[in-house]
């Protein structure tokens, strides 16, 4: 390999990509993401993530909102345009308003926050921030979410904080067919 490679990475088109990815365009209905296609020069990792990609990006255990409220949690943390704007319209799809997408960067104890989801921010920022759910955030956690819940946020979290090294690795530009919901206004100030 040519080491200058390493820092020279392209999302592949799938026409380029290994057979054995296949299944990947199928489920993608043909049109792959920008994260994918940079995963496809990797054909075995692409190929042994898929799967727990499509457990994450139905929730596991999480209901569609709280999903998008860590993922976009995640995505604020790690400064990532590219993971927010995608689930920006995710989340509004799963029923966050745009106002509760944008107060998602003010975190848990922002007004507005049901206890479920004040706590459930709060977890997403332990992981992010301790490498844990600290032991009196999980106590209050367990109030509203189960210890599979638990796992799910932690394995979610874990996901995307590797998506966002990757994007922020290789400058990785948003899919051009990515839908922002009308109205919407991308955060101007960082974190």
């Amino acid at each position: 390999m040519n080491r200058s490679d390493v820092t020279r990475l392209e999302p592949l088109p799938p026409e380029l990509w290994h057979v054995s990815l296949d299944p990947v365009i199928r489920d993608m209905r043909g049109r792959p993401l920008n994260i994918h296609r940079m995963l496809a020069h990797h054909p075995d990792l692409l190929a042994a993530w898929w799967p727990f990609r499509n457990y994450s990006v139905k929730g596991g255990a999480l209901s569609a909102r709280d999903r998008e409220l860590v993922i976009l949690r995640v995505a604020y943390a790690l400064r990532s345009p590219y993971e927010w704007d995608s689930h920006v319209e995710r989340g509004y799809a799963a029923g966050l308003s745009l106002e509760e997408i944008d107060r998602v960067r003010q975190g848990a104890t922002a007004d507005g926050w049901s206890e479920s989801e004040s706590v459930l921010l709060a977890a997403v920022d332990d992981c992010l921030e301790a490498r844990c759910i600290k032991p009196d955030t999980l106590q209050r956690f367990s109030r509203f979410y189960s210890n599979k819940q638990a796992l799910d946020v932690i394995a979610i979290h874990s996901l995307y904080v590797m998506l966002g090294v990757i994007i922020a690795t290789w400058g990785l530009e948003l899919d051009e067919f990515i839908e922002l919901p009308e109205g919407y206004q991308a955060p101007s100030e960082g974190k």
